[in-house]
């Protein structure tokens, strides 16, 4: 999965299955990058043609919306997060709560986030 690096077009076409397709065609998005997924299996797609999000890309998206929920709180500490992230960050020890609201990145918290940027994620 660490070699994976997906393009945002490629976030897109997943948040928008998730989302469910609406009707019988797909979207261009999703035409565009139903191969690459669906062989990195994260697209299932059924014998009717119907597209599904596989369990790993349901985590691929999670992950995602950590990573941008870390640097909105490395950006602004008093930004919204969904409750699921910042559970699993807190859980994570990532990030710890303010007194004032809103949340502080941890020092374990700073580095993933170094690491992420090495990464070039």
């Amino acid at each position: 999965m660490k070699n994976e690096k997906l393009t945002q077009d490629e976030y897109n076409a997943l948040d928008e299955v998730k989302r469910g397709i609406k009707g019988e065609r797909v979207s261009a998005c999703v035409g565009r990058n139903t191969k690459r997924l669906a062989g990195i299996k994260l697209f299932s797609i059924a014998k009717n043609g119907r597209i599904s999000l596989t369990d790993k890309g349901e985590e691929v998206l999670f992950l995602r919306r950590c990573i941008l929920g870390l640097r909105a709180i490395e950006a602004d500490p008093a930004s919204p997060i969904d409750a699921d992230v910042a559970m699993f960050l807190g859980k994570k020890s990532h990030i710890v709560p303010r007194a004032e609201g809103g949340f502080d990145i941890s020092d374990k918290g700073c580095a993933s986030l170094a690491d992420i940027a090495n990464q070039g994620l």
